[in-house]
């Protein structure tokens, strides 16, 4: 029977990363389509309660790996740390989600399994003629985004073992199953005494609004905020949403990079997507415009935020917004 094995991603403060769930519910739509067992891997300084936790979203089998180089998701660890467990199980397919860090770990690992490897999966299926239960794994057709989500490539794979990483907008979280029947073990990685890189420290950003790529509301502006993001944070928490930002409006230092949306930046696909300012540089669309509803505020008629927007404003941003916040607070 052949393994998939999903990366459950683990945050600095301990807790399964909310883009895991994501990944899980790809994992376990490949294992179903294959008729193959879904495993998952936790790597933490510790794991097992990590791993207690991901065994109730139906995985058949939980490997808790447990070492302090594991501390920040450091690649050079969890690394060749995956490629062991990988090869210890059999695992055909090896995935995670598409954040920082499965970026950074992920195409490593494939590198040591000498895997052919698929980035950003927006979706997949099985082989026309494939019977997806013999373990092939040639069966597997990858959808992915390519010239910044312009082309959607479908992608096949021809190795032993393949690895991929999935777009966490496009597949919904893991839900808890009633009667938790998955198993935990523990792996033990044998890992090289010193890495070639270390965290020397970790600097939390503290905020009151909600993860970016986890918001059901996300507010953003570009160079039309001409410095000035406080009409975008006051609609932003009076939405209860996230702020985001376009490339320029971050390099121009106005906010910090990690508010960027676009192809540089994050993918993020919440409820309700309201771009403030911004012109719809094709870099950016490919960031947000899987969100459900778009509303774009722009003074320019001919912007192309306009061409992906459900609802469109031709006016100031500096006008229009304490109309809206003003109507807004109105309805409360």
């Amino acid at each position: 029977m052949a393994v998939v094995l999903i990366f459950a991603e683990v945050q600095s403060d301990g807790q399964l990363k909310k883009a895991a769930l994501h990944a899980l519910t790809a994992g376990k739509a490949l294992a179903s389509t294959l008729g193959a067992a879904l495993h998952a891997a936790v790597l933490a300084p510790d794991a097992r309660a990590v791993a207690e936790e991901v065994k109730t979203y139906g995985v058949a089998k939980v490997h808790a790996m447990s070492a302090a180089g594991f501390a920040h998701n450091l690649a050079e660890a969890c690394a060749p740390a995956l490629a062991q467990l990988a090869q210890n199980i059999g695992a055909n397919f090896i995935g995670g989600a598409a954040t920082a860090a499965g970026r950074d770990i992920l195409p490593r690992m494939a590198a040591r399994l000498q895997a052919a490897m698929v980035s950003d999966v927006m979706a997949f299926e099985a082989e026309a003629g494939s019977t997806g239960s013999t373990g092939s794994t040639g069966s597997i057709v990858w959808t992915r985004p390519m010239w910044a989500g312009s082309v959607l490539a479908k992608v096949c794979l021809d190795t032993p073992i393949q690895v991929f990483s999935v777009r966490a907008t496009e597949f919904a979280p893991a839900e808890k199953q009633n009667a938790a029947t998955g198993v935990i073990e523990v792996f033990e990685a044998q890992l090289p005494q010193a890495f070639p890189s270390k965290v020397l420290s970790f600097i939390e950003l503290k905020t009151i609004r909600p993860e970016l790529t986890e918001a059901k509301v996300v507010v953003s502006s570009g160079r039309g905020a001409k410095g000035d993001f406080s009409q975008i944070e006051a609609l932003a928490d009076c939405l209860g949403g996230a702020v985001g930002a376009s490339r320029a409006a971050c390099d121009a230092g106005w906010v910090p990079n990690d508010l960027q949306v676009g192809q540089t930046g994050k993918v993020v696909a919440p409820q309700l997507y309201i771009a403030v300012g911004i012109s719809g540089a094709i870099q950016h669309l490919a960031g947000m415009k899987g969100s459900k509803i778009i509303v774009a505020i722009n003074k320019d008629a001919q912007a192309p935020i306009f061409q992906v927007a459900d609802y469109g404003l031709v006016a100031d941003m500096h006008k229009a917004l304490p109309e809206l916040l003003q109507a807004i607070e109105a309805l409360k």
